[in-house]
């Protein structure tokens, strides 16, 4: 048996059929059902005229539907494509366009800007339009009941494990970019990183998989995990769905179009849910104020049942950790260094155990170079730029210039530089300072955004935060936070200045602050820079 996703789910939905592996609102899908829906979407996208390495736009908010399209992808061996549902017209063309797409899954509330670009997109067979309750119906769109309805599941097929895996990334900077890896290499470490959370041994081979699932499933012990973040995005589909499903998981996605904490904590409630997947802060921050708030009611809301929870993509704070662990003491937190193109590291805060912010124990293939290509040394203070080496992507989709900035072969091993800058500690964990594009050039002096943010976070009051260099006559660039407060909180721009240089060299304080309702953001949590240039600038 081949390590591939979609083999593997086979073997998982034929060793615990009745189980429930999806759930959207009041909908829930057995694995059985899972595997019978996605074969159905594999017969359509053949019927339309596709096979492998055929690529299929999902174009969607979290749902059951969107898992289904993708593992219909994987099943015929094509290769499923996240759009971010936030794009509008001529981003949508550009994603469908660059990535080759001959098929678009979507739903019908963002079926108007699939109308307007479909005409200019040669390459699309299929459109299939998943109901939402909106009223918008695309010309030549195929209701995604009626393809379910109308199809037989396709037969089960060889498939291979050089068969190409690729998920688009908006990084900070420049257009979208397709990261490709092979799919027999990406599932192999998903496997090895999902199966040490059930606290079982990573599987030697693809057919040890299922018989481990079925021993997990007699001692109910299977996940059942929440992504929080979108599905479109590596932190919610990778960390909140993929992994888990290779453990035989049922994944359950929130109904809100946008984060609702009250909802989540609801719904861990209903569902025993055991694993949630969030992205730092942005998130963390909201469940403590729900938790906090508590239920209409006034009782507390029972996390009695979560054993895990996973964050991935921007900074999760030591403090808003521990303030997590006092609300829920039996939780692990595993804060993954990573990024599409790459893992790096990780930081796992139990209950009574410190952990430093940013500070993350080295993945096995991970290193630190400098520009000229020398290894950081541990305690050596010198800075330099992170390497994920191990799983490697193969490269950007269309793009062989960037794909030889980004992939790089150095004493012999290939490595991923996704742009994150470190310093090694003496016990030879990293120390992230944050993304290299980011960097504020101020007075001579290199100041990354991620350090002043976290340090403005502690202020009291503040809420969330967001650095940014603007254009100064004086310094070349001048650092400035974009921050938002909590309601009635008089944190001001001297006390948040005055704060930062009680904790950081002065030169890294902001000269002015600007305040805000909400910090921006992607629905991620990722922080939106471009936006804050332009707030800033006004």
């Amino acid at each position: 048996m081949e390590m591939h996703l979609a083999t593997l789910w086979e073997s998982i939905a034929d060793a615990i059929p009745d189980h429930a592996a999806l759930t959207h609102g009041s909908t829930t899908r057995t694995w059985a059902d899972y595997d019978d829906r996605s074969a159905r979407l594999a017969s359509a996208y053949a019927s339309a005229g596709l096979g492998p390495d055929s690529k299929i736009g999902l174009f969607m908010y979290n749902c059951n539907e969107y898992q289904e399209a993708q593992y219909g992808a994987f099943k015929m061996r094509g290769v499923p494509i996240n759009i971010n549902y936030r794009y509008v017209d001529e981003e949508l063309h550009y994603l469908l366009d660059n990535s080759d797409a001959e098929a678009i899954v979507f739903h019908s509330s963002l079926g108007d800007r699939v109308g307007r670009v479909a005409g200019r997109l040669p390459r699309l067979k299929l459109l299939i339009e998943v109901t939402d309750g909106s009223t918008v119906t695309v010309e030549n769109a195929v209701a995604y009941d009626d393809v379910i309805a109308d199809h037989q599941p396709a037969p089960r097929l060889a498939r291979y494990e050089d068969d190409i895996y690729m998920l688009y990334t908006g990084g900070t900077t420049g257009m979208p970019k397709g990261v490709m890896y092979t799919i027999g290499g990406l599932t192999k470490f998903f496997l090895a990183d999902g199966f040490p959370i059930l606290g079982l041994e990573p599987p030697d081979d693809a057919a040890t998989v299922a018989k481990t699932i079925v021993t997990a499933a007699a001692t109910s012990t299977l996940m059942v995990s929440i992504p929080c973040a979108p599905l479109m995005h590596g932190t919610g589909l990778w960390l909140g769905s993929t992994i888990p499903h290779l453990t035989g998981a049922h994944v359950v996605t929130l109904t809100g179009r946008s984060f609702d904490s009250h909802e989540l904590l609801r719904t861990v409630e209903d569902r025993g849910v055991t694993s949630l997947t969030i992205v730092g802060n942005s998130f963390a921050k909201p469940i403590l104020r729900a938790l906090n708030e508590g239920k209409p009611d006034g009782t507390g809301y029972d996390t009695s049942t979560i054993s895990l929870i996973l964050s991935s993509g921007v900074m999760w704070t030591s403090e808003v950790k521990h303030s997590l662990l006092d609300r829920i003491p039996q939780a692990v937190l595993v804060d993954a260094m990573g990024s599409t193109e790459g893992s790096m590291g990780r930081q796992v805060t139990v209950k009574g155990i410190d952990s430093q912010t940013g500070k993350f124990e080295q993945g096995s293939a991970t290193k630190v170079f400098t520009e000229d290509g020398r290894e950081v040394e541990p305690g050596s203070d010198e800075i330099g730029m992170v390497a994920a080496g191990g799983n490697v992507p193969l490269g950007y989709y269309k793009d062989p210039e960037k794909s030889s900035r980004t992939f790089r072969v150095i004493n012999g091993e290939r490595y991923s530089f996704p742009g994150d800058f470190a310093k090694v500690a003496d016990d030879g964990s990293l120390i992230l300072l944050g993304r290299g594009n980011q960097v504020i050039n101020t007075g001579g002096e290199k100041v990354f955004p991620e350090e002043v943010e976290e340090a403005i976070k502690r202020v009291d009051g503040v809420r969330d935060c967001l650095v940014v260099g603007v254009s100064d006559e004086k310094f070349g660039q001048a650092v400035t936070a974009v921050v938002s407060r909590n309601a009635g909180a008089d944190a001001n721009e001297a006390t948040i200045i005055s704060s930062v240089k009680s904790q950081l060299a002065g030169f890294k304080a902001p000269k002015s602050v600007v305040f805000v309702d909400e910090v921006p953001r992607s629905p991620s949590g990722k922080p939106d820079y471009k936006a804050c240039a332009v707030l800033v600038a006004h």
